[in-house]
């Protein structure tokens, strides 16, 4: 099996892609309008596997999430080779953010052992290379306002109405 492998796949919303390495998922790319942009998010990718098993079943459960399904990524590998640690730590704790909910980037810092951190917390999740699994739309501003998001704010909405509408559906 290929040290990288990857998906591509077609969604409501567009075009998306899982890209990832033996060590676990490393970029998920967001809803793009054709298949070439994905590919180009990917960049170089000659060496890597099309299709491989482990990230087309995940490129299903991406699909289903997309689709209005409720998804628990969790559990999910994910290959954080290139992150610091302390990207590494926000996005952790973004992961532990119930399907459903929303917390604020100042609750992560303080999750973290970093009070006072929010901003570095956002420019931490506006790096995070696997939104959805890392899911950093649940993530808002102290005053209740959206935030980031490298999806755009329209698509960060949509996930989090489509998350609070469907809680408890599987």
């Amino acid at each position: 099996m290929a040290e990288t492998g990857y998906t591509v796949f077609y969604t409501d919303a567009g075009w998306m892609g899982v890209l990832g390495s033996a060590q676990g998922v490393r970029c998920v790319v967001l809803p793009q309008p054709t298949l070439a942009h994905v590919l180009k998010i990917f960049g170089n990718i000659e060496a890597a596997a099309p299709e491989d098993y482990r990230f087309s079943e995940l490129g299903r459960r991406i699909k289903a999430y997309i689709g209005g399904e409720k998804v628990d990524f969790s559990s999910e590998q994910v290959d954080y080779a290139a992150a610091t640690s302390f990207q590494q730590d926000v996005w952790n704790a973004a992961r532990t953010i119930p399907y459903g909910e929303t917390k604020s980037y100042a609750w992560i810092a303080s999750l973290i052992g970093k009070p006072g951190a929010a901003r570095p917390v956002g420019q931490a999740l506006a790096s995070n290379p696997v939104p959805i699994i890392v899911p950093c739309h649940r993530v808002l501003r102290s005053d209740g306002q959206e935030g980031g998001f490298a999806g755009g704010i329209p698509l960060k909405k949509k996930l989090l109405t489509m998350e609070s509408t469907r809680e408890g559906r599987h």
